[in-house]
């Protein structure tokens, strides 16, 4: 089913360009099911505003800019620099307008900290480090109603094995606990990808 289901999703020219380039520098981008479910909910939504946290090398935003409102905006944030110039330079080359994104490199939460309130209908987060704080600080980003989308909650299986004490495994085992448990979301995890939690907030 897993071989299948990331078969299912055609990547381009771009999309494998950049993941070949992400492979090169340890980038953490989606897999093709995963980035093809993205623009899935963006073109479901809609939306017209979305933020990604862990720009990668741009894998990720090529998805969500293929299912983004034609006068929508792709908000990407990363933490280093050189995955920041790698996904600007597959941007351009694929020749998407420079209209249609933004692209943030900083300290992740604080960046995160700047963004307005309620603005956002998606929220992408990839990144395992500070995510409880970035998940509350999606719920303030989020339109009422709007969708978060946690990529890689599942560390491949490590969440459900207790023995897994990495920090990245203990990160993302607190969270799916605690959204499941929030009653300011509707979630589900879905197993695609390295795990997927898609949530909605209610209000």
């Amino acid at each position: 089913m897993h071989s299948y289901s990331e078969g299912y999703a055609h990547e381009d020219y771009f999309m494998q360009l950049a993941r070949r380039n992400g492979e090169e520098v340890g980038a953490s981008d989606p897999t093709p099911a995963v980035g093809n479910y993205i623009k899935f909910i963006t073109k479901l939504l809609n939306s017209k505003s979305v933020v990604e946290i862990g720009t990668g090398s741009g894998v990720g935003g090529l998805w969500v800019l293929q299912g983004i409102s034609p006068d929508g905006v792709l908000t990407t944030i990363d933490s280093e620099r050189e995955h920041s110039r790698l996904a600007r330079s597959i941007f351009e080359e694929a020749g998407i307008s420079a209209a249609k994104y933004r692209i943030i490199t900083g300290k992740l939460i604080e960046v995160i900290g700047k963004l307005a309130d309620n603005s956002y209908e998606i929220v992408v987060i990839r990144p395992a480090l500070d995510l409880f704080d970035m998940v509350q600080e999606s719920y303030r980003l989020l339109k009422p109603g709007g969708v978060l989308i946690i990529d890689q909650v599942l560390s491949n299986g490590k969440v459900v094995d207790p023995t897994q004490r990495d920090p990245e495994s203990i990160a993302r085992r607190a969270v799916v606990k605690v959204m499941k448990d929030d009653q300011r979301w509707s979630s589900s995890v879905i197993p695609v990808g390295a795990g997927v939690l898609v949530a909605n907030k209610l209000a």
